[in-house]
């Protein structure tokens, strides 16, 4: 950022494999992981808290799913430039565009390794940063 600070990411998943490889990938990646929800409801307690810059967010976990976070950050005035990935194990055409069609920005299929997530987010943080 401008300011020096990192950029902020929140993360969710109901896998602990799967956060823990997110907050690798995070870190590599020079980023700050403010939150990391093992479920869609304190995923969405953490974003509004946070305002992250970055959301990484699985498609299917209990309670709000990653579709539901998308409409609810695209819906709020507060939220609207965070950046969407969302995370899935279904990868079909249909899954892909239901994200995108919610607000998300990026898609990531499971499984992935932390190298190619760091590597996507740094570059988010480019995009990030010359949109500033």
């Amino acid at each position: 950022m401008a300011d020096g600070a990192p950029l902020r990411v929140v993360a969710a998943d109901d896998d602990d494999d799967i956060r823990a490889l997110v907050a690798i990938a995070v870190e590599r990646a020079g980023l700050d992981l403010v939150a990391s929800a093992a479920d869609g409801d304190a995923a969405w307690e953490a974003i509004r808290t946070t305002v992250p810059h970055i959301a990484i967010l699985d498609v299917s976990m209990p309670g709000k799913s990653g579709l539901d976070l998308c409409q609810l950050i695209r819906g709020d005035a507060s939220l609207k430039d965070t950046t969407i990935l969302l995370l899935s194990a279904s990868v079909t055409e249909w899954s892909q565009k239901s994200g995108l069609d919610v607000g998300a920005n990026e898609y990531l299929m499971k499984p992935f390794s932390p190298r190619e997530l760091a590597a996507r987010l740094s570059e988010l943080a480019v995009e990030l940063e010359e949109n500033q």
